[in-house]
């Protein structure tokens, strides 16, 4: 919609930049302004509309953007207008990720630069690089405390180092992700710490008060995030004499959203990352970046408006840089991270499918996917366009936060299923052989989370540690089983690095007096590549599961079906250790997924598969390459096992895409 208000001073600016005199070079940027230029004045004046300086604050909105955009390299500029012409780009079954740590994995970004073949034979093509700019030594929970947006930390390597591993990524077709720590800065900053010496300008970057007034009135309703290693919401500060916000670490201060010189400075930042060839950001902690009194500070309405704004500011100078939602919560405040009403789809690209990740692991440990099958049925449909990231571990611990509602719905007491699940993998309850530890443990509510690699949880290491073959078999099944699960639901999936090889829980982080508080670095492991050069020897765990992932992997990027065009369906199948779901495309490919949960042999029925509109009798399994075997109107699962069931037309057609690979 035209409106003078807006476009003829918008004009008057354009001409004044000399924007029309860049051969044509300016006019995807000028084009992308106009369409974005509405909703992103509305977006800046819902949130600071009230400030007496709201309209110089957004011309010096728009001078930033120009800038990013000049100094977005021409090859960069050419690749968004690739995107832009396939709005569906990131939604494809080609991308298959990995989580890492820099410095856990291989030691620096030149090391990295080494395993590229390695990620490469496993068929990992999209690489999130754990935080890696700069932040102090000692206390920076793991990369999250950032010192300096705009330098990689010395440990890891250089800034030029970060440019050339980029740059080979690039031209190998991989994507890169890196975070971007938006709710705070390390107390170390340069922000900080010329709001320590006095400076208000910077001072008034954070949340900062004189007395305990108002961080009382704050307190009253807002949370604890780490109630035991980092107690309340404040920290006071000696040589300021004031209280700072500080949700996460003491040495974590909060920044204030609520003045627009924050905005866009963080808008800045992102933009430099995205000009140095970053593809997707992770924007960390985005439910936590509006604080208002008497609210509990997480997913207010004007963190989304924050977020909307950033994604539409991008748009206009690098659309095609995707954003992840890191915003771990409840399955009906993540699907608003995609943007709703009138915003639906206009906010993050990707969120993290935590739901799915935790309700996976209690099927494994119940051996049942009724709430498995009833959380993802009852959750709202996502955005055209937008993706999930499936998982099975992270560098986070794992909550179990199930809709008490929905455990209630199926006859079992809310409270107790979870006691139970905390038991289990801790390997307190009989038979379980995981190998977990309690995080965030609360006696007083019976409240924990869990911490512990995917080998522990899913019994691996206990297996190892006992030499039993059976027990070491049933685990890799298991293993293989959960990310064929993941790999096939839709979304990108998302290895976390190490449990390609089978790697343990790293106990060592207890000798280390930055690490021993959080036991989360015990899924943290330093990988030995000795050990893990094992999986060149056949017969080992480790030559078992990275072949395996390997051969899956290869099978999902030759199934056009498994993009992610919100193109599942959950399908019943009456026997409830069965997991099941069809995947389909528009050309009429389709894949019956099935997965066997228990650890003892199932039989399926073939009525639901008959439900589909398919002949269960034709079917052929992708995995195996073998015809699915159908007796007496059922199939049979092996533990563990998992079944692609495709039909014939399906599978001739994905055997050339399979060997055309």
């Amino acid at each position: 919609m035209y409106d003078p208000l807006l476009h003829y001073p918008l004009r008057e600016w354009i001409s004044s930049r000399n924007l029309a005199d860049l051969n044509g070079a300016a006019f995807p940027f000028t084009l992308r302004l106009h369409a974005n230029a509405a909703r992103i004045k509305s977006l800046f004046w819902d949130l600071y509309g009230s400030r007496p300086d709201v309209e110089d604050q957004f011309w010096n909105l728009a001078d930033d953007l120009y800038d990013m955009f000049l100094e977005r390299p021409g090859h960069l500029k050419q690749q968004d207008l690739l995107r832009e012409k396939d709005p569906y780009w990131l939604l494809s079954e080609k991308w298959v990720g990995m989580m890492m740590y820099v410095d856990r994995f291989a030691g620096t970004l030149n090391d990295i630069q080494q395993k590229i073949p390695y990620l490469e034979k496993l068929g990992i093509n999209l690489i999130h690089l754990m935080p890696l700019l700069k932040s102090p030594k000692g206390s920076n929970d793991g990369g999250y405390a950032v010192s300096d947006y705009r330098s990689v930390d010395s440990r890891y390597g250089t800034l030029e180092d970060l440019k050339g591993l980029l740059e080979s990524f690039r031209t190998r077709g991989m994507l890169t992700t890196l975070d971007l720590v938006m709710n705070h800065t390390s107390d170390q900053h340069e922000w900080a710490q010329r709001a320590r010496r006095g400076e208000s300008t910077y001072q008034a970057y954070y949340h900062m008060y004189p007395d305990r007034v108002i961080p009382d009135h704050f307190e009253e309703v807002m949370p604890e995030v780490f109630p035991e290693s980092s107690p309340g919401n404040f920290t006071w500060i000696e040589e300021l004499g004031k209280y700072v916000m500080s949700v996460f670490h003491s040495y974590q201060w909060d920044l204030n959203y609520s003045n627009p010189a924050v905005f866009r400075e963080m808008l800045n930042i992102l933009l430099y990352l995205a000009n140095l060839g970053v593809d997707i950001l992770r924007l960390d902690a985005v439910a936590f970046t509006w604080k208002e009194t008497g609210t509990t500070c997480q997913n207010l309405p004007q963190a989304h408006s924050i977020l909307q704004l950033l994604k539409a500011c991008t748009e206009v100078v690098t659309p095609g840089t995707a954003f992840i939602a890191e915003a771990i919560v409840s399955p009906e405040e993540v699907i608003k991270y995609f943007g709703s009403g009138e915003a639906r789809g206009k906010e993050c690209e990707i969120a993290y499918h935590a739901t799915f990740m935790a309700s996976l692991w209690d099927a494994i440990a119940t051996g049942e996917t009724a709430l498995l099958e009833k959380g993802l049925e009852e959750l709202p449909s996502k955005p055209d366009r937008t993706t999930w990231i499936t998982y099975l571990r992270c560098h986070d611990d794992i909550g179990f936060g199930f809709s008490d509602q929905h455990i209630a719905d199926l006859g079992k007491d809310p409270f107790a299923h979870k006691q139970f699940l905390l038991a289990y993998y801790t390997g307190k309850f009989q038979d379980s052989t995981a190998k977990g530890v309690l995080f965030a443990n609360n006696p007083k509510t019976g409240d924990a989370r869990i911490s512990g690699s995917l080998a522990a949880l899913a019994g691996l290491e206990h297996a190892r540690e006992s030499g039993d073959q059976h027990l070491i078999d049933q685990a890799v099944h298991k293993i293989l089983m959960l990310h064929a699960v993941i790999l096939s639901f839709g979304g990108v999936p998302m290895l976390y690095y190490g449990d390609e090889l089978g790697t343990g829980n790293n106990y060592t982080y207890l000798g280390h007096p930055d690490q021993a508080y959080d036991n989360r670095w015990i899924h943290r492991p330093v990988i030995q590549w000795e050990d893990a050069n094992r999986m060149a020897q056949p017969g080992t765990i480790e030559q078992r599961l990275y072949d395996g992932l390997r051969r899956l992997i290869t099978l999902r990027k030759a199934s056009p079906e498994f993009a992610d065009r919100n193109s599942c369906s959950i399908e019943r199948n009456g026997n409830p250790h069965v997991f099941s779901y069809l995947r389909w495309n528009d050309h009429g490919a389709r894949t019956f997924v099935m997965a066997n949960f228990s650890k003892v042999r199932q039989k399926m029925p073939t009525w639901s598969i008959s439900n589909c509109g398919i002949n269960p009798l034709t079917l052929v399994d992708k995995i195996s390459g073998q015809a699915v075997v159908v007796s007496d109107n059922h199939i049979t699962l092996e533990p563990y096992e998992i079944i692609w069931a495709t039909e014939p037309s399906t599978f001739e057609a994905f055997q050339a895409g399979d060997s055309g690979r």
